[in-house]
């Protein structure tokens, strides 16, 4: 396909792209609200319950990098349409899974399709788009990103309202067949134009380091922070990425070039995004329980209040342009501040009025649409065109590695405090009070069990302890968002570093047109 046809079409291409990270999005998220009824019709232990969820997690974490490295040297387009493919065919799988080991078979072949998809949109953009067009382009693949937030509960809830359970996982089908059409007519191919032999230590190092750090992130609530295999997990998961970055920096074949990690702006940018979805996901994993357990609503109306999310659509304009106006640092540090202000205000919200959570969603998706956009951008314009891939994949293993720890710690902390905070409950049997002491959702089943004013009595008990938990773990997440902002001020250079980029993509900008010339 002639460049001058990829650029008379690129804002085509880019629905194309936007479409297929919406899929991915609501894939993330749209399990959780089915997961009860999962669990009666399969008949799934707790257990199962939570591998059918981190299954797609560890997958598409752990393969993240392979699949930007394996799009640079094979192809873009096909490493896309491949991940579209597997999602396609592990969907319809899903639904019609007649037990819980095939549900988690599905789930993981699903973030195999995720791994490859999302880091070839990223690495899509910068091909097709001039470099003066990429922040503008990210916004919006940053918005899409956004909608499926919000997207995949009120579509799940919906569907949980009138079919079976894996009626949610058919939503993907008909999405992703226009997707895969769209793809094969409109987007061009591309790939990394050297022919080097394929980096196998790189790709070892990252499938492990990533697939060992998300594992022991998931294995923390379940087993302790201070389980000898959680521990240990963690541990090697970090010493393997550490050795990724050391192998790359002395391979003359490398996945991704060495100057990106000595490069303050990369680094800045990356802790930025991981700090934006840690809070995400921390956050979603604990008001999605306060708006069932605590407000009392369904499905659908809980999905309904994660739409002022959407923000982030409004955020994600704004970023980018005071971005090129004042610098990265500006926007990131009071994106982050915005982040810290979310949290905290998280913490008020209790069982008399959900004003407050509703807000705090709001100013989160601003922030969300603030800080991710023009971080991406810096991300990929620190890395050389012909590793894209690679560099996209870096910037999704952030948003993955942080939303895992996000979940996994935010998590933990709602659990042990809501433990902490329940009062003795000898006038419950043993295994009743083991349920009401595991989770909310476990003390809400007893309750409906119970029945009468003993059941009113348990839940107003419950609900305190789970109050005063949240407001524990969003406190949580503020803290890290703080630290966020301390490290992004020390890293991310100020104007004169903008400038500097801005210079340098101009340079690239000239390059590329000598080259089509």
């Amino acid at each position: 396909m002639e460049r001058s046809a990829v650029h008379q079409r690129r804002w085509r291409i880019l629905a194309v792209l936007c479409l297929s990270l919406i899929v991915i999005g609501m894939d993330n998220l749209i399990l959780s609200l089915a997961l009860p009824r999962v669990q009666q019709d399969l008949g799934a232990s707790g257990g199962d319950l939570q591998w059918i969820v981190d299954s797609y997690s560890l997958a598409f974490g752990g393969l993240l990098l392979l699949g930007g490295g394996l799009g640079d040297r094979f192809g873009r387009k096909r490493m896309l349409m491949t991940g579209l493919l597997l999602v396609l065919g592990f969907s319809a799988g899903a639904a019609f899974a007649g037990s819980p080991g095939a549900l988690i078979a599905m789930r993981t072949g699903m973030g195999v399709g995720g791994a490859f998809v999302m880091p070839a949109t990223l690495s899509i953009i910068k091909d097709v788009f001039p470099v003066e067009e990429h922040a503008k382009a990210i916004s919006a693949w940053a918005g899409s990103g956004a909608i499926g937030v919000p997207l995949g509960p009120v579509l799940g809830g919906l569907l949980l309202e009138h079919y079976w359970w894996g009626s949610v996982f058919l939503i993907a089908v008909p999405v992703v067949v226009i997707a895969l059409m769209a793809c094969a007519v409109m987007v061009p191919e591309s790939r990394n134009p050297r022919r080097t032999r394929l980096d196998l230590a790189g790709v070892v190092l990252s499938v492990v380091g990533l697939g060992t750090l998300v594992y022991g992130a998931i294995e923390g609530p379940r087993r302790g922070w201070t389980d000898t295999l959680t521990l240990a997990s963690l541990a090697l998961g970090v010493t393997l990425c550490v050795g990724f970055v050391l192998w790359e920096r002395r391979s003359d074949h490398p996945m991704l070039s060495a100057e990106l990690f000595r490069s303050p702006k990369f680094a800045g940018s990356a802790v930025a995004m991981f700090c934006v979805n840690f809070c995400l996901f921390g956050l979603l994993f604990v008001v999605t329980q306060y708006f069932q357990f605590i407000r009392g609503h369904g499905p659908l109306a809980s999905g309904l209040r994660l739409l002022p999310v959407l923000t982030a659509i409004v955020g994600a304009q704004l970023g980018t342009r005071l971005a090129a106006r004042i610098g990265l640092r500006p926007v990131a540090v009071a994106g982050l501040a915005v982040l810290v202000a979310s949290m905290a205000l998280m913490t008020g919200a209790d069982g008399s009025s959900e004003t407050l959570a509703l807000v705090s969603l709001g100013l989160f998706g601003f922030t969300m649409g603030l800080v991710l956009p023009p971080c991406a951008d810096a991300l990929l314009a620190a890395a050389p065109a012909e590793q894209g891939g690679a560099a996209s994949a870096v910037t999704d293993a952030t948003l993955q590695v942080g939303g895992s720890l996000g979940i996994a710690v935010i998590g933990s902390v709602l659990a042990t405090t809501y433990r902490d905070g329940l009062p003795d409950l000898d006038f419950l049997p043993s295994p009743a009070t083991a349920a009401v002491r595991d989770s909310i959702g476990g003390a809400e089943a007893v309750a409906q069990h119970t029945g009468g004013d003993a059941a009113t009595g348990l839940h107003t008990v419950v609900s305190d302890a789970f109050v005063g938990a949240l407001a524990d773990a969003m406190w949580t997440g503020a803290g890290v968002a703080l630290v966020g902002v301390l490290a992004v001020l020390f890293l991310l250079p100020g104007r004169r570093g903008s400038r500097t980029r801005q210079s340098g993509a101009a340079r690239e900008a000239a390059t590329d047109e000598l080259v089509a010339s």
